[in-house]
């Protein structure tokens, strides 16, 4: 599971580099990338966002990961950690992302990934509250 957890950390290093040379070569053709509202990037879409400087990354972590293999594919549940901005917006700090790898050509890729916040950090909307009493 190194090789993976090694990919991963790979993976973040690129995106905070914006080392687009790394992406292409292990982002799948079809991957899809699912932010945390809800839309979804394809791979020329997310290699694009590190396109001029609309997209800037401080920092940029994975860790926490759960790594799970069936065959080639490996499902992994990890704790994303990034400071920066977007179009001059801050990025949320904290979000738990779900990454689906696939190893058909010999080495990892990642196939797709999908982000959702976590309560209670910065940048997260408020979590759910309890209903209001009734009067």
């Amino acid at each position: 599971m190194s090789d993976i957890t090694n990919f991963l950390s790979a993976w973040a290093a690129a995106e905070r580099t914006r080392d687009v040379a790394f992406l292409e070569d292990r982002l799948t053709g079809d991957f899809v990338g699912v932010g945390p509202l809800g839309f979804e990037l394809s791979k020329a879409a997310w290699l694009a966002r590190h396109d001029g400087d609309a997209l800037k990354y401080e920092t940029f972590d994975v860790d926490d990961m759960h790594v799970r293999t069936h065959g080639p594919v490996a499902i992994v549940t990890a704790r994303q950690t990034a400071v920066g901005t977007f179009q001059g917006h801050p990025l949320p700090e904290v979000l738990r992302d779900t990454l689906l790898l696939s190893s058909a050509r010999g080495t990892w890729q990642l196939a797709g990934i999908h982000m959702s916040f976590v309560a209670g950090t910065p940048g997260a909307p408020p979590g759910p509250t309890a209903p209001a009493a009734p009067r």
